[in-house]
C-alpha cells in the first residue's frame, strides 16, 4: 500500500523532498470529510507526519555542532496546496515527527484532530503511525481549553467574511455571514467539551448540528449567543475537569523515542538515554553471572566477574 505522497510524487503532481515519500508514517483525511459535513465539491485536506533521515533528527551525526558555524536547515514540514487531479483538489501538509509531537503536545486543534479522525479517514499508516494513534489520549490535557477557545475566537472574528475575492462570497451575501467559519466555532467548542469531560474526541458526534449551520439554518446572532453561553459553561467545566493540567512531557518523549527506535533501529549509539540503558543492561547481566558463581569464584570466568563487580561498586 502506497501513501498519497508516494503516488502523487511518482506522477510528478507534487514535488516533496526526495527522501520524504518513503518516510511518511501516517496520512489522514481532515476537514469537512473528517467532521462528516462534506459537500460534493469539498477539497481533500491530507495531514500526516514523517520521520526524516537520521542526521536531520540528530545533526551531530553529520558533524554539526549546534550554535557553531553553518547550520543546515532543519525539516519541519512540507506543504503543497491546490493540487488538482481530475475533479478533486488536494492540500498536503506533512510534518516532521518532532514538530508533529510538539504541536500535539501543545494541543494545537488541527493536530489533535488529526490524531482522532475516524478510522475511515486514515488513508495510510505504518506501525509507527499505529503506535502514535493508539497513544493519542496521552496528548490531551486541560491546556486544550485555552487553545480551542482561542481558535474559536479567531473564527468568530471572521464571520463577516469581508473578502469579496473569497469563493464563498455568494454564500456570505446570501446568509449575511460566513457559515463555514460559524460551523468551525461550534465544532471547536464541542470538541474541547468532549476533551474536558471524556478525555476523548469523536469528530462526528455533533455533525447534525454542524450540517444545520452549513445549511444556513442558524443566524449569525444564534451562533454568537450559543458561543457566549458555552464559553461560560466550559469555563466552570475547566475547573472541575479531572484531566491533567499539562502534558506529561516525559511520557510523550518516551513515546517519541520509541517511534524513532522502531524506525531507525537501536538508538544506543545516538542518544544518551539508550546508551545508559544499554550499559546498565550489560552490567546487570555481569552482576547476575557473578552472583551465580557462588563458591566457584576460583574459575577464570568468576574471577573476571568478581573484578568487574568490584569495579562497579567503586
Amino acid at each position: 500500500m502506497s501513501s498519497y505522497i508516494q503516488k502523487f510524487a511518482a506522477l510528478s503532481d507534487i514535488s516533496p523532498p526526495k527522501w520524504l515519500p518513503n518516510s511518511v508514517q501516517s496520512e489522514v483525511l481532515m476537514g469537512s470529510i473528517a467532521y462528516g459535513v462534506a459537500q460534493p465539491d469539498s477539497d481533500w485536506d491530507i495531514y500526516g507526519f514523517c520521520i526524516p533521515p537520521k542526521d536531520m533528527i540528530f545533526p551531530h551525526l553529520r558533524g554539526e555542532i549546534p550554535g557553531f558555524g553553518r547550520q543546515q536547515q532543519r525539516f519541519d514540514q512540507y506543504q503543497q496546496h491546490h493540487v488538482q487531479v481530475a475533479d478533486t483538489e488536494y492540500d498536503f501538509t506533512i510534518y516532521s515527527i518532532i514538530k508533529y509531537f510538539q504541536l500535539c503536545m501543545d494541543n494545537n486543534p488541527n493536530m489533535i484532530d488529526s490524531l482522532f479522525v475516524p478510522r475511515d479517514c486514515v488513508l495510510y499508516t505504518t506501525q509507527v503511525g499505529e503506535i502514535v494513534r493508539d497513544a493519542r489520549k496521552l496528548f490531551l490535557h486541560k491546556g486544550s481549553w485555552h487553545k480551542f477557545r482561542g481558535y474559536a475566537f479567531s473564527q468568530l472574528s471572521r464571520l463577516k467574511g469581508k473578502s469579496k475575492e473569497s469563493k464563498r462570497w455568494p454564500s456570505i451575501q446570501k446568509h449575511g455571514y460566513d457559515i463555514k467559519f460559524a460551523y468551525h466555532v461550534v465544532r471547536l467548542i464541542n470538541e474541547v467539551e468532549q476533551i474536558l469531560v471524556e478525555g476523548d474526541i469523536d469528530l462526528r458526534k455533533d455533525n447534525a448540528m454542524l450540517k444545520s449551520i452549513r445549511a444556513g439554518e442558524w443566524t449569525e446572532q444564534r451562533v454568537r449567543d450559543w458561543f457566549a453561553t458555552k464559553e461560560k459553561d466550559l469555563g466552570s467545566l475547566y475547573i472541575s475537569s479531572k484531566l491533567q493540567h499539562k502534558p506529561d512531557e516525559e511520557a510523550i518523549k518516551e513515546l517519541l523515542l520509541s517511534c524513532l527506535e522502531q524506525h531507525y533501529g537501536s538508538l544506543a549509539a545516538i542518544h544518551p538515554q539508550f546508551q545508559s540503558e544499554a550499559l546498565m543492561n550489560e552490567l546487570e547481566v555481569l552482576v547476575r553471572k557473578y552472583q551465580s558463581c557462588g563458591d566457584s569464584r576460583s574459575t577464570p570466568y568468576c574471577k573476571e566477574t568478581t573484578n568487574v563487580s568490584k569495579h562497579i561498586r567503586q
